[in-house]
C-alpha cells in the first residue's frame, strides 16, 4: 500500500517534513530556477515542491496515484489535482515540458510501465526530475517516515531505470545527509549536515535526485548494450571472407 496523501500532507507540515522539502528544493532550484511558460506535471505527492513555481509556470497539474489519494489544490484555473492510474495517465502525448516525481517510484506496482507513461506525456527535449528515497541514507531506514516505505534507489540505479525507459540522464544530486531527528532539523544544523555530506560522503544521502531529458532517438526498452566488434557491410547476414591465392 502507498503512503496516503493525508499522511504525506501531515509529514510536510511537521518540522522534519519542512526540512526535507527545503533541502530537496535547494537542489531542485539549481536545475529549474523557474518554469516560465512551461506546462508542468507533478506525479506522486509533489504539491510542496511545485508550489514555488506556481507564479512562473504556464500550467501545473498534480497527479496522484489512485492508491495514494489526492488533496484538492486550487489555482486560478480551478482544481489542479487529480487521481490517476499510474500505468495509464489521463493526458495526451507530449503534453508537458517538465515532469517532477516525488513519492512516486518507491511504491509503484509497475515501475517500468509508470516510466513509459511519463516518457509518453513528456514533450521531446522535455525534462523530468525524479526525487526518490536514497538506499544508503538513514531516512530509508526510518519506517515511521514516508521515505522509509517501498523500494529505495542509488543514483546509479535511478539513472539506469530512466535510461531504460527512453530518457537521457543528465545530472544527479543528493539531499538529506543529516539524521531524521526532529531536534536536529533546524535550518543551521540542516545546512551544516548538507555541506558536510556533499563534501565528505556524497553517497550517504537520504534522497537521490536525477534529471533526464526525453530524446526521441532513445527508444524505450530497446537500449542495446552489446558492443559491435566488427562492422558488417552489404545485405548479407553472414559476412563472406575471400581468400586470395
Amino acid at each position: 500500500m502507498r503512503e496516503s496523501a493525508d499522511r504525506l500532507e501531515s509529514f510536510y507540515a511537521a518540522p522534519l517534513g519542512r526540512m526535507a522539502r527545503s533541502m530537496a528544493m535547494r537542489r531542485l532550484v539549481t536545475l529549474w530556477p523557474d518554469l516560465a511558460g512551461c506546462n508542468a506535471l507533478g506525479f506522486g505527492y509533489t504539491a510542496p515542491y511545485l508550489e514555488a513555481y506556481r507564479r512562473s509556470a504556464n500550467r501545473i497539474v498534480l497527479a496522484n496515484p489512485a492508491e495514494q489519494g489526492a488533496i484538492a489544490h486550487r489555482s486560478s484555473r480551478g482544481v489542479m489535482s487529480c487521481v490517476s492510474d499510474e500505468s495509464l495517465l489521463p493526458f495526451s502525448d507530449a503534453a508537458f515540458d517538465r515532469v517532477l516525481c516525488v513519492h512516486a517510484l518507491e511504491e509503484a506496482d509497475d515501475l517500468p510501465g509508470l516510466l513509459r507513461e511519463l516518457w509518453r506525456v513528456t514533450q521531446p527535449e522535455g525534462r523530468i526530475v525524479v526525487i526518490a528515497s536514497g538506499r544508503s541514507g538513514l531516512w530509508a531506514r526510518a519506517d515511521t517516515l514516508p521515505f522509509g516505505s517501498g523500494r529505495s534507489f542509488s543514483r546509479t540505479q535511478l539513472r539506469a531505470r530512466l535510461l531504460k525507459a527512453g530518457f537521457h540522464p543528465t545530472v544527479g544530486a543528493g539531499a538529506l545527509y543529516g539524521p531524521p531527528i526532529t531536534r536536529l532539523s533546524g535550518p543551521k544544523l540542516a545546512y551544516g549536515f548538507e555541506r558536510f555530506g556533499e563534501t565528505v560522503w556524497p553517497g550517504f544521502c537520504g534522497l537521490v535526485m536525477v534529471e533526464a531529458i526525453k530524446r526521441l532517438y532513445v527508444e524505450p526498452d530497446r537500449i542495446e548494450t552489446a558492443k559491435v566488434r566488427a562492422p558488417l557491410f552489404g545485405s548479407s547476414a553472414q559476412p563472406s571472407v575471400e581468400r586470395r591465392k
